[in-house]
């Protein structure tokens, strides 16, 4: 066995052993969302592979078929069309578009994240005595904050839900935008500063999964991860039984405190949370001193309303002025009036 023969077979060995550390939970998810868009992926795949594949081999077979050295492949320099080969160039890559545009305007709508879940998984509707989960996600310099507003809890890089209850999140940022992504769970969803985004999701297997940011927002974005774990309802109240138990308190000031930017943060557990925190982050009120953004806008909304009714008021004022100075000429100028006024 030659040299390079074994050198070959060892390199194919060696991407087969990095290929086996691979993780592909993109393609075998365990939420619903991430499932369908999975499909979408795989779907997507095949209908190019049908148009990439055959070009590759075709390019393959006429470099090796009309190759200078083989003399029995017909020498044909003059020619320059032909209809059915026309139609194919252009007809497979036109069906592939529209088959892909109606695939992908069809999960536009179907997999938007501020649409509200109607399954669990395709076998399963959600139950009418079902009630979604709400979750508040704050991305911080370099953490992760979650509030549980009807629990009355909160969490740094530790986040918890029941299987097969659908997820309401409302996402913001602190500072920097960033991307809040569980790929068992759904797709990435921006965290901006001043915003609001939304996703909704269904986890429908038990146990604990990987989330991170996937939006680099600086020195200690490759840290910024945390465990997103499965439960069964069960286990869910206890959990949450255990972080109501913890004396931390997380008021405005103490968010103030924790939003200050840090690396590898441990998880953390606040038995109680300021019922209007979330509100505040997102219109960027946390401080005492500070006045919040919708609170603002309607204040000038309220003000441009204002000026534009004086603006109308002073508009239709001048031209009654106008009119009535219209009307005083044309009694003047009448013949009926002057003739009576004589």
């Amino acid at each position: 066995m030659t040299i390079s023969l074994l050198l070959r077979r060892g390199l194919m060995l060696l991407c087969f052993a990095l290929l086996a550390g691979c993780d592909t939970i993109v393609l075998n998810p365990f939420g619903d969302i991430a499932a369908q868009q999975s499909k979408l992926i795989v779907i997507s795949t095949i209908l190019m592979l049908i148009i990439i594949v055959p070009v590759i081999a075709l390019t393959l077979f006429f470099a090796w078929r009309y190759r200078q050295s083989n003399t029995e492949a017909a020498y044909e320099p003059d020619w320059d069309h032909s209809t059915m080969l026309e139609l194919v160039i252009w007809g497979a890559p036109l069906l592939i578009i529209i088959a892909l545009g109606t695939i992908t305007w069809i999960s536009t709508h179907t997999l938007d994240p501020y649409r509200k879940l109607s399954r669990l998984d395709e076998n399963r509707p959600i139950p009418a005595n079902v009630k979604p989960i709400e979750v508040e996600v704050v991305a911080l310099d370099w953490k992760w904050l979650f509030i549980y507003p009807e629990q009355g809890i909160a969490t740094v890089n530790e986040l918890a839900v029941p299987v097969d209850v659908p997820v309401n999140f409302k996402i913001t940022a602190s500072s920097v935008m960033n991307s809040f992504y569980i790929p068992a769970l759904a797709g990435q969803i921006y965290a901006m500063p001043g915003m609001q985004t939304a996703l909704h999701a269904v986890i429908n297997k038990a146990g604990v999964y990987e989330g991170f940011s996937a939006n680099y927002s600086g020195a200690g974005f490759s840290d910024m991860k945390f465990k997103f774990h499965g439960m069964n309802q069960q286990d869910f109240d206890k959990w949450v039984a255990t972080a109501k138990a913890d004396a931390s308190v997380l008021k405005r000031a103490d968010y103030l405190q924790l939003e200050q930017p840090s690396i590898k943060d441990p998880v953390r557990h606040f038995g109680t949370v300021d019922a209007d925190l979330f509100h505040a982050i997102v219109n960027r009120c946390v401080a005492e001193d500070q006045v919040c953004m919708d609170q603002l806008m309607a204040s000038n909304m309220n003000v441009r309303t204002a000026k534009t009714s004086e603006v109308k008021g002073f508009a239709l004022l001048a031209q009654n002025q106008r009119n009535g100075r219209a009307l005083d000429a044309e009694v003047c100028t009448t013949p009926s009036i002057t003739s009576g006024k004589k």
